[in-house]
């Protein structure tokens, strides 16, 4: 579904900024349209589109002076960029690299700073270790971890958004916990919007 760039009142964003980034979903749409025909269609791959009006939504009740945002599982690159052009110092990692080369030039068109590392989102080390004792991680592949290349570990991320399958989202908030900075806000996008938990609890 494509952005609406009619609709600044309710974002508060400049029209210009709002064009720009109603564009740039509608683009991330049709690189969507042909990743499912030219991948999808042949190999299962667990790459699908964010809600991107709503994560917009998000991002702007989040956003403020010098936040750093990271994007797990960053795909196409399109939030991450909307991030970057909203503010926030983006980063996104993939562990696609062929994702990753589409979404650095995607950032190119449009003017954007986000940067993308190709690798894991969990940090090394790291290890699930839920109660109830099934450590698996759904569709979560594995990979390097990609933080070395970032230059930042992911306790220096003020806001981290992913999308998770189902069933990911406590692994999600448990590593989140674990490695990220006190007080850093995750967003989990699901099918009722996203939602903002910090230090490990859901924010109302």
């Amino acid at each position: 579904m494509a952005a609406d760039p009619g609709a600044p009142a309710r974002d508060g964003l400049d029209p210009e900024l709002r064009a720009r980034i109603a564009a740039l979903s509608d683009e991330g749409w049709e690189i969507w349209e042909r990743f499912d025909v030219d991948v999808r269609r042949n190999d299962w791959h667990p790459f699908v589109p964010a809600d991107y009006e709503r994560v917009l939504e998000a991002l702007v009740a989040q956003r403020g002076p010098g936040l750093r945002f990271l994007e797990w599982g960053s795909a196409t690159g399109v939030i991450t960029i909307m991030a970057d052009l909203l503010g926030y110092e983006a980063w996104g990692i993939e562990l696609d690299p062929a994702l990753v080369e589409v979404a650095r030039g995607l950032a190119s068109r449009y003017g954007s700073g986000a940067r993308f590392a190709a690798g894991s989102f969990i940090p090394s080390g790291y290890r699930y270790r839920p109660a109830d004792g099934d450590g698996r991680l759904g569709t979560i592949g594995d990979g390097a971890s990609a933080y070395p290349e970032l230059r930042h570990p992911l306790e220096d991320f003020d806001v981290v958004y992913a999308y998770p399958w189902g069933g990911e989202e406590a692994m999600m908030i448990d590593l989140m916990r674990a490695y990220g900075g006190r007080g850093a806000r995750l967003l989990l996008h699901g099918g009722e919007g996203v939602r903002v938990y910090r230090d490990g609890r859901p924010v109302a």
